[in-house]
C-alpha cells in the first residue's frame, strides 16, 4: 500500500520509493529508505501535508509525495539480509602535525539545520549571528577570527545542510567551500537527540577524508530524555573524536576548541582515517572508478578520490562538471556508467538509492552498538504540544490569534516608551532651539536633524517588541509549524510551503528574506518567492504605518495594522497566482520539511536578536536617514526668498506701524502673515518645485505635493518617509511639543479648489498606507533580487510591477473610500 493510505498511528515499514530525480534523492537522504519505520502523527489544517515520525524526528509531506512511498504493516515486513552492517575499513595513515607549518587554524562548522551550529559559532567567537529553530536561517558563510592558546582561529559558519549532494544552493555552498578552501578542521555539529538522521552528513564527511571533530550538541536534552549513548565507542568506530556540548549554555565550547587543536597537532588518539564499508559490490565499483579518477591529480589534490567515485555512482552532475576537463573524462564516464548498470541490475534499485541505503545500514549498525533509546515509541513533548498548536481545526485560529496578539502588543505596550521618546525629542529640540541663536544652524539642528531623525527614533520600541515576538517564534520551532499549517493555502496559489518562511522573515527585513530563498531547490520557486517578498511589510515600513494609524485610526489600531499586513499577503498570493499561470509554469517541486523539536529560546539569543535589530536600526538612523534628512531639509530650506517676499515684508511693516492695533492683535496678524509667507516659501522651495512636478501624477490618489515628496524620499529606505514628513509638516510658529500626528491632522490645502479643506481624510490615509505597503522596494531589496536571480530583468520587473500596482490600488481605495464616506 501507499503511505498516503495510512490514516492511523500504527507504524509501517518502507519497502520502496517510487519516482525519480530530486524528490527521490531528497526523500532518501532524509531517511525514507527501505526498512525504516514510519508513523503517521497528524494531518495539517485544510487537509494539507501530513506529519510523520521517522528516525526519531518529525517531517511533513504532501499527499502527492506520500503517493510515491510504498509501505507495509510492521508485522508483514521481512528483514532483508542484504542490509547488513559492514562496519569500517581502517587506513594505516599517520596524522600529520600541522602546527609545524602554521599557527593559523581554519575551522568550518558543518551540520544539519536546527542542530545548534550557529549557536556554537556565536558562543565560540562572540558573534551575534541570527539563531532560529527552522531551516534556512544561515543562508551564507559567516566568518569570525580570534586568537587563543597560541593560535589564530578562523571560524566559518556554513549553511545548515542535510547532505553534501548538489541538491540545494546551501549544499552546493558547503561542498564548494570545503573543496575550494580546504579547512584544516571540520567541526561536525550533531543533534544529540536525532543521531540517526544527523550521522548521514557525517558519513559524507568521512568519505571526503577530512580531519573532523564531532560536537555532540544539545547533550543536556539527550540526558534529560534518558537516551543512552556510548560516545567513546562511537568515536572509536568512526575515527572521529566526540565532544559533548550544550551551545545554548556555552558548555563544552572550550573542550571543543582544545580537541580541534589536538587533531590539528596530530595528537588525538581517536582521530584516524577510516572508510565506511559499503559492501562488496559497491566497494568494488568505488575502487575501479577511483583508479580512473586518480590517473590525473589536479582535482584529487583537493577532493578525496573516494568521495568523487561515490558521487559519480550517485549520478552527481556537479562532480561530472568538475571532471569534464580531465583528459580521461570519457574513460571515467564509461567505467562509471558500466558500474552503475551492474549495481542497478544486482540490487534492482537506482544506484543513488543503493548508496543511500548502504549509508543508513552503516548508521543503523553503528547506533545498534553504541546507542539505546528506552523511551522509544512514547509520545514526545513536541508531539504533545503539536496536538494543540497544529491541530486540524485549532491550528489556524491559534496561528491567527498569535499574530493578532503580536501586533496588538506592538501598539499597546509600545505606546508608552514611544511617548517618552517623543517627549524627549521635543524637549531636546526645545532646548537646542533656545540655546542657539536664530539662523540656519538652529533651523538645521532643530527642524532638520532633531525633528527628522527623532520622528523615526520614536518608533524604536515598537520595532523591538515586534522582533521580540519574531525571535520567540523562530527560536521555539513554531515558525516551521507556520509553514506546515499554511502549505495548503500557499500551494493553491502556486507557492511552495517553504516560501512561507522567507515570507515571514520579510516582516523583519526583505533582504535576508530574499537570501533565505536559497534553501529552495527549484529556481522558479526561488524567483517567484523573491518577487512576492516585497509585499511583506518589513520593519522599515512599520514607523509609517504606526504614524498614520495612530493619527487617523485611534479606535482600531491593531485591526488596521493586521489588515495592512493581510492586504500585503493577499497581494503576494494574487501575484504568485498570476505569475504561476503565466511565467513560472510546470515547476511543481516536492514539499519535504522537517518539523524541529520545540525548544525554549534562550534569553541570550532573544536579546542578541533584538540588539542586532536595534543596532541595525540606530545605524540606519545615523547614516542613511540622517543624510536623507539633511538633503530633504536643504531642499526644503532653500531658496529663502520668493517673488512674494517683498509683499509679505511690506504687510508686516504695515501691521507694525498700525497704531490702532494693540500689541496682542499686532502679534496675531504678524503670525498669520508669517504663516502665509512660510507656506509660500515652502511651495517655491526646491523641494516644493519637485513636489509640484510629481503632484499631478499623485493627485488622483488624494496626495498633495508633500506626501508625494515623502514617498519619493523613501526609495533608499522607507523610514525616510517619516523623517521627511517630520521636516515638511511644520511651520515657523509650530511649538516643538506638537506631535507629528497632530500636525498631520491639522494640515489643510493652501491652494487650488480645496483651499482650507483637510488634506488627510480617512480615504486619503488608507490610500497612503496601501501605497507605502506596495510601492517600490528599497534599493537594497532591488539589488538583492538582481544578485540572487542573476538578472536585472527580475529586479526591474519588481520595481515597475509594485509601483504600478501601488498606484492602481491606492486609486481604487481612495475613490471607493470617498464614495462610502
Amino acid at each position: 500500500m501507499k503511505l498516503s493510505e495510512v490514516t492511523h498511528n500504527d507504524p509501517v515499514i518502507i519497502t520502496k520509493i517510487l519516482g525519480h530525480g530530486s524528490f527521490r534523492k531528497r526523500i532518501s537522504e532524509m531517511g525514507f529508505v527501505r526498512g525504516k519505520e514510519v508513523r503517521v502523527i497528524k494531518k495539517t489544517p485544510f487537509n494539507g501535508p501530513t506529519e510523520f515520525k521517522i528516525l526519531n524526528y518529525n517531517v511533513s509531506l504532501r499527499q502527492s509525495e506520500c503517493e510515491m512511498i510504498e509501505v507495509v504493516p510492521l508485522d508483514e515486513f521481512e528483514i532483508n539480509s542484504g542490509n547488513n552492517y559492514e562496519g569500517t575499513i581502517d587506513r594505516n595513515i599517520n596524522l600529520i602535525n600541522q602546527s609545524e607549518r602554521s599557527r593559523t587554524i581554519n575551522i568550518a562548522l558543518v551540520g544539519n539545520p536546527n542542530c545548534g551550529k550557529t549557536t556554537i559559532f556565536n558562543a565560540i567567537s562572540g558573534s551575534k549571528e541570527r539563531v532560529g529553530n527552522y531551516s534556512g536561517v544561515t543562508v551564507d558563510i559567516h566568518k569570525a577570527t580570534f586568537k587563543s592558546k597560541g593560535y589564530t582561529f578562523n571560524f566559518y559558519d556554513l549553511p545548515g545542510t542535510y547532505s553534501l549532494t548538489a541538491y540545494s544552493t546551501e549544499e552546493i555552498y558547503v561542498r564548494k567551500f570545503i573543496y575550494e578552501q580546504t579547512p584544516d578542521i571540520v567541526i561536525n555539529v550533531l543533534d544529540s537527540t536525532n543521531l540517526e538522521r544527523s550521522l548521514f552528513l557525517t558519513t559524507q564527511l568521512i568519505d571526503m577524508d577530512l580531519r573532523t571533530v564531532i560536537a555532540l550538541n544539545m547533550f543536556d536534552e539527550l540526558q534529560k530524555n534518558k537516551l543512552e549513548l556510548n560516545q567513546d565507542a562511537l568515536a572509536s568506530l568512526v575515527g572521529i573524536p566526540v565532544v559533548p556540548t550544550v551551545s545554548s549554555k556555552g558548555q563544552g565550547i572550550d573542550a571543543l576548541i582544545d580537541k580541534a587543536i589536538e587533531v590539528f597537532e596530530g595528537k588525538d588518539t581517536v582521530s584516524r582515517h577510516v572508510h565506511i564499508n559499503y559492501g562488496k559490490d559497491l566497494e568494488e565499483a568505488i575502487k575501479l572508478i577511483r583508479q580512473k579518477v586518480k590517473e590525473f591529480k589536479p582535482i584529487t589534490d583537493k577532493i578525496s578520490s573516494r568521495f568523487i567515485a561515490i558521487k559519480l555512482l550517485e549520478k552527481d552532475k556537479q562532480i561530472l562538471e568538475l571532471l569534464s576537463n580531465y583528459q580521461n573524462f570519457v574513460d571515467i564516464k564509461e567505467i562509471t556508467n558500466k558500474e552503475i548498470k551492474k549495481i542497478e541490475l544486482l540490487e534492482n534499485e537506482d544506484s543513488e538509492t543503493v548508496v543511500t541505503n548502504a549509508k543508513y545500514s552503516f548508521i543503523t549498525g553503528a547506533l545498534k552498538e553504541t546507542y539505546n533509546n528506552p523511551e522509544e515509541g512514547k509520545k514526545t513533548r513536541s508531539e504533545k504540544i503539536d496536538s494543540v498548536l497544529t491541530h486540524k481545526y485549532l491550528g489556524f485560529p491559534i496561528f491567527t490569534g498569535l499574530l493578532f496578539f503580536m501586533f496588538w502588543t506592538t501598539f499597546k505596550v509600545g505606546a508608552y516608551p514611544m511617548d517618552w521618546i517623543d517627549a524627549g525629542v521635543a524637549a531636546l529640540g526645545d532646548f537646542v532651539g533656545k540655546v542657539l541663536p536664530e539662523g540656519m544652524l538652529n533651523d538645521l539642528l532643530v527642524d532638520g536633524i532633531i525633528n527628522g531623525t527623532g520622528s523615526v527614533l520614536v518608533f524604536l520600541p515598537n520595532i523591538l517588541i515586534l522582533f521580540f515576538f519574531i525571535s520567540l517564534l523562530e527560536g521555539s520551532g513554531y515558525m516551521a509549524r507556520a509553514a506546515f499549517i499554511m502549505d495548503t493555502i500557499m500551494h493553491r496559489f502556486g507557492l511552495h510551503g517553504r516560501s512561507f518562511i522567507p515570507m515571514i522573515m520579510g516582516f523583519g527585513c526583505n533582504v535576508p528574506a530574499i537570501l533565505a530563498t536559497r534553501s529552495m531547490r527549484n529556481k522558479g520557486d526561488r524567483i517567484l518567492t523573491m518577487l512576492i517578498i516585497p509585499f511583506m511589510s518589513c520593519s522599515a515600513r512599520l514607523p509609517v504605518y504606526i504614524l498614520i494609524i495612530s493619527a487617523f485610526f485611534v479606535k482600531n489600531q491593531a485591526w488596521i495594522l493586521i489588515g495592512i499586513y493581510a492586504v500585503g499577503i493577499i497581494f503576494a498570493f494574487l501575484t504568485a497566482q498570476i505569475l504561476n499561470k503565466t511565467v513560472f509554469k510546470n515547476k511543481e517541486t516536492p514539499f519535504v520539511m522537517e518539523l524541529p523539536t520545540y525548544r525554549l529560546p534562550t534569553l541570550r539569543n532573544v536579546l542578541y536578536h533584538m540588539w542586532d535589530k536595534t543596532q541595525h536600526y540606530l545605524k540606519k538612523i545615523g547614516t542613511i536617514i540622517l543624510l536623507g534628512v539633511i538633503i530633504i531639509w536643504a531642499l526644503e530650506y532653500f531658496p529663502r526668498e520668493t517673488k512674494k517676499s517683498p509683499q509679505f515684508a511690506e504687510q508686516i511693516a504695515q501691521i507694525e506701524n498700525n497704531r490702532e492695533l494693540n500689541e496682542t492683535h499686532k502679534e496675531e496678524q504678524i503670525n498669520q502673515v508669517k504663516t502665509e509667507q512660510e507656506s509660500d516659501r515652502l511651495i517655491n522651495s526646491y523641494l516644493g518645485r519637485m513636489g509640484r512636478v510629481i503632484e499631478p501624477v499623485m493627485r488622483p490618489l488624494g496626495f498633495d505635493w508633500k506626501m508625494s515628496i515623502a514617498l519619493l524620499a523613501g526609495l533608499p529606505a522607507k523610514e525616510i518617509v517619516v523623517s521627511t514628513m517630520g521636516v515638511l509638516y511644520q511651520s515657523e510658529n509650530d511649538e516643538n511639543t506638537v506631535s507629528l500626528q497632530k500636525k498631520l491632522n491639522d494640515e489643510v490645502f493652501v491652494s487650488g479648489k480645496r483651499v482650507g479643506e483637510k488634506i488627510f481624510t480617512t480615504p486619503t490615509a488608507l490610500a497612503f498606507l496601501i501605497f507605502i505597503l506596495i510601492y517600490f522596494p528599497c534599493i537594497g531589496v532591488v539589488a538583492t533580487i538582481k544578485n540572487e536571480s542573476g538578472s536585472w530583468k527580475w529586479a526591474a520587473f519588481s520595481v515597475l510591477y509594485t509601483t504600478t500596482l501601488a498606484w492602481v490600488a491606492a486609486f481604487v481605495v481612495f475613490n471607493i473610500g470617498n464614495m462610502l464616506a
